[in-house]
């Protein structure tokens, strides 16, 4: 049994979902800062110096200054600014992660020839794919 699960744990498809994750993770935190940290201020300057983070529906009948102060007093609120960091993360993560699978598809469409020819079954020439007879040995071929 130790046998089968080093074989399993060491195929590569394994190995390239760990590196994925990994890296996945790391890329997912580069993208959390960038959104609170570069794109979100000058944001909520433009509309009227609003900090998303900060944004909140207090559901207690206490006013709070702050969200840290109601959630420090231990009100309960629903923290939609959090909420609105989070989708603006996913869609820019979701939107990268289109854009590299995109150009991998683009080199891969490069790659791909287009095939117009098959082995003849009996002296292992190529042929024209709508060839009806080998045009080395002569050969009938069999209908494909």
């Amino acid at each position: 049994m130790w046998k089968e699960f080093k074989e399993f744990a060491m195929k590569g498809s394994i190995v390239d979902l760990a590196i994925g994750v990994v890296i996945g993770g790391a890329f997912g935190k580069i993208v959390t800062s960038f959104v609170n940290d570069i794109l979100m201020p000058p944001l909520g300057l433009l509309i009227g110096r609003v900090d998303f983070s900060n944004l909140y529906l207090n559901l207690s009948r206490t006013e709070y200054a702050s969200l840290a102060e109601a959630k420090k007093a231990g009100a309960p609120t629903i923290n939609y600014g959090m909420f609105l960091n989070n989708v603006l993360d996913f869609l820019i993560v979701a939107f990268s992660i289109f854009l590299v699978i995109r150009q991998i598809n683009k080199m891969k469409r490069k790659h791909d020839v287009p095939v117009t020819t098959k082995s003849c079954p009996y002296c292992i020439s190529q042929i024209p794919l709508q060839a009806t007879r080998c045009g080395h040995c002569t050969s009938e071929l069999p209908a494909s």
